[in-house]
């Protein structure tokens, strides 16, 4: 395919001087428009702009401006069609082949908060239809919006003045990938303008931009990449300074996600360790060192390798205690000169800055993959709202602190999922069961094997007892307080086993299951 005319209509100015440049030395016939007409002249490149072409104004400041049958006639033709030729001659339309486009800063303009008028006025409407006119008839046109591509193109066009089939498909498909980002971004904002943006649609239309690709996926034979949507309003993990270390898998997003959003439920100073995506070891205390030395003793062996969050500077002492046992990433709001020092030891730790660690969460939607669709649900942001003593003792001050901690990390365990605890720290945590017996019976054996007892412990169960048998395991231990959802058909069951032995237990009326 030759190009013998181009039409120049960008935004983003970025390289388009030379890329102008280059094709008048090549003597392509330049169409231009507004600012990219304007800047040309300046440079004194020969264009020819669009007002002339068509001869027909701009109008209405710039709306209208390139929708012209003579300049869309002039891609969207069919060179090898008779009667699209002869539609030509008689309508005096010239032939064009290379649209060179991108867009108003539509998403900048939202993102830095601008006036609905504003906003609006960056809704480009000639962009669009030059890309997508350009893109269908991609057989005949070269389109592009990206001016990474400029050097590609101009490549081409010297080695043989035409621009191959091949890089006008992949041109073509950035072009429809571009227009598609933009208006679902346009939908998004419009919705949540007019109020729409908590139902759930009859079309569930979502656009990332890719932020990084990863090392690999669940396993090194996979493929992965991760991708940002631009105007979730939310802290998250993408908030991440990488200042070392490996490239991420996805496992290491997922663990850190796991992490971010568990240590975000603790004001005092809290250490979090997590592995496959489960916390394995959790502890508070005004001296943050501390918090994360009883952290790493809940379950030591499965802290080995783990994702470790912290949501206090790290300084030079906890950066050498972090050091002193492998760990995968370490994630924290700040991390001194010297903790820094400190971990360059270690080179393939990743250290993971996360200002926004400590900053309040609002609702959000959360999608999850099947194979042939897409689950969408209200993000669990409930923790707590109120509890209700069910049994005959009510629990005491310690008791209920303890439990009030429990309750924050089996939210963030898989199900089922059984925590005990202590004020300030997790004893043992039983994750990932099919039966909830089970879950208790795998956190008791992770606390005794590091020589805790949990006399006088508390349990947090994420959901409702099927059967008083949890109750009576944990009675066993010398457990003295249960905080659960409530909600079994058997709760009076599992109530009268909390009385006969002298347990307090608290029903929360909310459920976390995290499956």
């Amino acid at each position: 395919m030759q190009v013998k005319r181009a039409l120049l209509s960008v935004y983003n100015k970025d390289k388009i001087l030379e890329l102008a440049t280059a094709l008048n030395e090549m003597s392509i016939e330049i169409i231009s428009s507004g600012g990219t007409a304007k800047l040309l002249k300046r440079n004194k490149i020969p264009a020819t702009e669009v007002s002339t072409f068509t001869n027909f104004p701009e109008m209405m400041d710039g709306r209208v401006k390139t929708l012209h049958p003579k300049i869309h006639g002039g891609i969207l033709y069919d060179r090898k069609n008779s009667k699209h030729i002869s539609d030509a001659g008689k309508n005096g339309i010239q032939p064009i082949d290379l649209v060179v486009v991108n867009l108003y800063p539509f998403e900048e303009t939202v993102l830095k908060g601008a006036s609905l008028g504003e906003v609006i006025e960056n809704i480009d409407i000639g962009g669009p239809a030059l890309l997508r006119a350009a893109a269908k008839n991609y057989q005949h046109v070269a389109v592009v919006c990206n001016p990474a591509r400029y050097e590609q193109i101009l490549g081409e066009l010297r080695d043989g003045e035409t621009i191959s089939e091949k890089t006008r498909e992949l041109l073509a498909l950035e072009a429809w990938m571009q227009v598609a980002h933009y208006d679902v971004s346009i939908e998004h904002y419009f919705a949540k303008h007019f109020g729409k943006s908590e139902e759930f649609p009859e079309y569930m239309n979502l656009t990332f931009r890719k932020k990084q690709d990863l090392r690999y996926g669940e396993n090194p034979h996979q493929k992965a990449a991760l991708y940002h949507d631009e105007f979730y309003n939310n802290p998250s993990v993408l908030d991440a300074i990488q200042h070392q270390g490996k490239q991420l898998s996805y496992n290491n997003v997922l663990d850190c996600n796991a992490s971010f959003k568990l240590i975000r439920e603790f004001e005092e100073p809290t250490a979090v360790i997590v592995k496959h995506n489960n916390p394995c070891g959790v502890a508070s205390n005004d001296k943050i060192l501390e918090a994360y030395k009883v952290a790493k003793s809940v379950d030591p062996e499965a802290a080995f390798g783990g994702i470790v969050a912290i949501n206090r500077p790290v300084d030079e002492a906890l950066a050498k205690e972090i050091i002193s046992r492998f760990v995968e990433i370490v994630m924290a709001p700040e991390f001194t000169k010297g903790a820094l020092e400190v971990f360059m030891a270690k080179k393939n730790i990743r250290i993971m800055e996360i200002k926004s660690i400590r900053v309040k969460r609002q609702p959000y939607r959360k999608y999850r993959s099947i194979l042939g669709g897409l689950l969408v649900q209200d993000a669990n942001v409930k923790l707590i709202e109120e509890t209700k003593v069910v049994t005959k003792r009510a629990p005491t001050k310690e008791e209920t602190e303890a439990m009030k901690y429990a309750w924050k990390i089996v939210k963030y365990v898989k199900s089922n999922a059984i925590v005990y605890a202590r004020p300030g720290r997790a004893l043992g945590i039983g994750a990932g069961q099919m039966k909830r017996i089970d879950a208790t019976k795998i956190a008791a054996s992770i606390a005794k094997d590091n020589g805790e007892s949990l006399k006088g412990a508390v349990m947090a169960s994420d959901a409702f007892f099927p059967f008083r048998d949890g109750i009576d395991y944990a009675a066993s231990l010398g457990i003295s307080a249960i905080i659960q959802p409530g909600g079994s058909i058997k709760d009076e069951e599992v109530i009268a086993a909390a009385n006969e032995h002298n347990i307090a237990m608290v029903f929360t009326g909310i459920r976390h299951f995290r499956h």
